[in-house]
């Protein structure tokens, strides 16, 4: 068996039986060999064999593995194809713009795929430099076309890093740290919800945090029912993380600002009222009440 089936050599067999982990290959009466899910392909995950073929199916197969005191034979489909992966750092170079279709989505990133079937995952970490993306989905749609940028190629592990966000420069080197200031007042959207604070959308498309304890609500008050998506509010901004990547508002002190303005005005009117009726009461002892009478 071994001489006949030597590691390396091209075979032909009839797919004659399927498991979870692999398909049975009849290469003569009495002998089969066993390709495993994980040398199906090249380019995709199987994760059942009945995905790439089917009993009756004519298949070739490179020999991988002989026992001859078991009689077992490990055979490989992609073997028999030229590895697409030995290609991939010639193709793609790192910093190379691709543009492929989204083919699926998981909670991590998106799937791209790409001209040669392979695929590339933009994480859901280079989708954005200024959004706080929870979900890919909030992003991208199954099938829809998308361009990224490749950021690291791992042959041995067969992964394609693609980057979203790289497709623009970082607004965090200098346009959002000289366009928003500790101490002013920002106007934006409330874009998400959350248990621990309310995500607002300002002008650029970055994103601030109020944090519930910025929220100046009372302590049995609830985000949720306070605030809306789309509401818009006006919030003090307390602090800009440029390594952060992080803006955090206040609406509490904006309020206190605001009560402050209140006061400051008031008393300032006041003044001013006093200010008139003294000069008005000088007058009128100037005027003494023989003037009065006439």
């Amino acid at each position: 068996m071994a001489s006949k089936y030597a590691i390396g050599t091209r075979v032909r067999g009839r797919v004659v039986s399927l498991t979870d982990y692999g398909a049975f290959i009849e290469l003569e009466p009495g002998v089969e060999g066993l390709v495993h899910v994980s040398v199906m392909s090249w380019t995709h995950e199987v994760r059942h064999p009945s995905r790439v073929v089917s009993i009756g199916d004519q298949v070739e197969a490179a020999v991988l593995n002989v026992d001859p005191a078991s009689r077992k034979i490990s055979l490989g489909m992609k073997q028999t194809a030229p590895n697409p992966w030995d290609m991939v750092e010639g193709t793609y170079a790192i910093g190379t713009r691709i543009e492929g279709k989204v083919k699926s989505l998981t909670d991590f990133g998106a799937f791209v795929g790409l001209e040669e079937g392979i695929d590339g995952l933009i994480h859901i970490s280079d989708m954005s430099w200024t959004k706080h993306i929870k979900h890919p989905s909030e992003l991208f749609k199954k099938g829809q076309k998308v361009e990224a940028v490749v950021l690291r190629i791992d042959k041995e592990k067969e992964r394609l890093s693609l980057g979203y966000k790289q497709l623009r420069n970082d607004p965090w080197d200098d346009e959002i740290p000289n366009r928003y200031a500790v101490g002013d007042v920002a106007v934006g959207k409330v874009s998400k919800v959350a248990d621990f604070g309310i995500f607002v959308e300002l002008d650029g498309g970055v994103e601030g945090l109020i944090h519930i304890s910025e929220a100046g609500l009372d302590p049995q008050a609830k985000l949720e029912e306070k605030f809306k998506l789309q509401d818009e509010v006006t919030a003090k901004i307390i602090k800009v993380d440029r390594d952060e990547r992080k803006i955090a508002l206040s609406l509490r002190d904006h309020q206190m600002d605001s009560d402050r303005r209140k006061v400051d005005e008031y008393h300032a009117t006041q003044g001013s009222l006093d200010q008139s009726l003294g000069r008005a009461a000088k007058q009128n002892r100037k005027r003494g009440p023989a003037e009065d009478d006439m």
